[in-house]
């Protein structure tokens, strides 16, 4: 299995060729390998994937036989969710870099600033985690934890508990919301067909309001508790080559959104596929601006084979998703979903609502929001009719994120659960207001938009 890296990246070149040179054949050879790598992954799936891939299985192959398919049909239907695959495959490049600049220590200096109590060093600590989660993903709530669990241990323990069960979450789910590289926007796009340049501005403001108000709350709530200082943070020469390695994060991120901005507006391709090919020449040059090729290589080529030899997680989830949403698209069935929402279609803001309300229930019982975007992609079309293409984008990405800090089964919080010795239920009790608060956002814009 230690080389399953390389039939994996025989799949998804063969995948961005098509993409270039669409061609029938390679598009039904691409549905037959899709189902292989479903084959070989679910056995080392988590029980959660696999039993989400057999009820996907099971309902797609009930719909199959009441559909207008035929067998031949099947193999493109199967490949439909190759493209977030392969941007799957290419992140851990960009991890690399940064992890190349060392920008990760970056966050831990950050975290051990010149703050006087909990609620400046709250406000610190959803700023760093907002600003390094959009390269470092996931590995910035690990990096974060383990700083602030060291860091706060002369204070009490059921309140460094709770700083860091919110700040880490909240402040990772605000880098979501605009990351060309989060796979929750690149769907959203993927399921609307709208263009990132009109969502991002509107996504930034979002990240903006929830940002104010959370660290707003955050010095008020954590004010009230002493923090102690730690003398090495107001080193004047560090406090220098902190401000520069931000400033070089900074223009490094503007750089990224502005090369996938202008490379949309230039080419008639898809967001997901334009944001697959430069992550790799980006990071290359970018480690080459800052002399660290050697090092990102070194970490880049590990990690990346590191990444698709476990990637079946996402292979189990994303090709049993395509077969589907596929058939659901060809069977009779779609009408009976449609209709009780055509029922209360003159009643857009209900619609948004209930969006919302499916993401967090469904989170709550271990659903990851990208399975719930792909059943709601399904009926996007019927969907886009009522709310317009760039309304729905912005509640489907909204809701998907407000459910990352109380995604009970999620992996983020799976994490946090497992550094502070809590259980999720308590950190999704401690994070429901606020992820409420993020859906209303997000179904206040959405509506203005429609």
């Amino acid at each position: 299995m230690k080389r399953l890296y390389i039939f994996f990246a025989f799949v998804f070149l063969l995948h961005i060729i098509s993409v270039l040179y669409p061609n029938e054949i390679l598009n039904d050879c691409l549905g037959i390998l899709a189902f292989l790598m479903f084959v070989i992954s679910f056995h080392k799936a988590s029980r959660l994937f696999q039993i989400l891939g057999v009820l996907f299985i099971v309902t797609g192959t009930s719909l199959y036989f009441s559909a207008d398919l035929s067998i031949h049909q099947l193999p493109p239907i199967l490949a439909g969710n190759l493209s977030l695959l392969t941007l799957l495959a290419m992140l851990p490049w960009m991890n690399s870099v940064v992890a190349a600049g060392r920008f990760d220590r970056l966050l831990q200096q950050l975290l051990r600033g010149n703050v006087k109590d909990l609620g400046m060093l709250y406000q610190r600590s959803i700023t760093a985690m907002m600003s390094l989660t959009a390269f470092l993903n996931v590995s910035s709530a690990t990096i974060s934890q383990d700083v602030l669990v060291d860091n706060l241990k002369p204070v009490k323990r059921q309140v460094a508990n709770k700083f860091i069960m919110m700040a880490t979450l909240r402040g990772y789910s605000l880098a979501l919301p605009w990351s060309p590289l989060e796979v929750l926007v690149a769907m959203a796009i993927f399921i609307t067909g709208v263009n990132f340049a009109q969502i991002l501005p509107i996504m930034m403001i979002i990240t903006i309001v929830m940002y104010a108000i959370d660290s707003m709350w955050g010095r008020y709530y954590f004010g009230r508790y002493h923090y102690p200082l730690d003398e090495d943070s107001v080193n004047t020469q560090k406090a220098r080559h902190k401000r520069r390695k931000i400033l070089q994060l900074i223009v490094a991120l503007l750089s990224f959104l502005v090369i996938v901005v202008l490379l949309g507006n230039l080419f008639d391709l898809e967001f997901i596929f334009i944001v697959t090919v430069i992550v790799f020449p980006f990071a290359f040059v970018w480690s080459l601006f800052m002399k660290r090729f050697k090092s990102f290589w070194t970490i880049g080529w590990n990690k990346w084979k590191d990444n698709l030899n476990h990637m079946q997680n996402f292979i189990v989830l994303f090709v049993t998703l395509a077969f589907f949403t596929g058939t659901l698209n060809e069977s009779p069935a779609l009408q009976m979903i449609q209709d009780p929402i055509i029922a209360v279609s003159n009643a857009p803001l209900l619609i948004l609502i209930m969006i919302q309300l499916l993401f967090i229930f469904m989170s709550m019982f271990g659903v990851h929001p990208i399975a719930t975007m792909g059943v709601l992609g399904g009926i996007s079309t019927m969907l886009m009719d009522i709310l317009s293409p760039l309304s729905l984008a912005v509640i489907l990405i909204t809701s998907g994120v407000a459910t990352v800090p109380i995604g009970t089964y999620g992996l983020v919080v799976t994490i946090t659960s497992m550094s502070l010795r809590q259980s999720p239920y308590y950190i999704t009790f401690y994070n429901l207001p606020y992820s409420f608060l993020f859906g209303a956002v997000g179904i206040f814009v959405a509506y203005l938009l429609i």
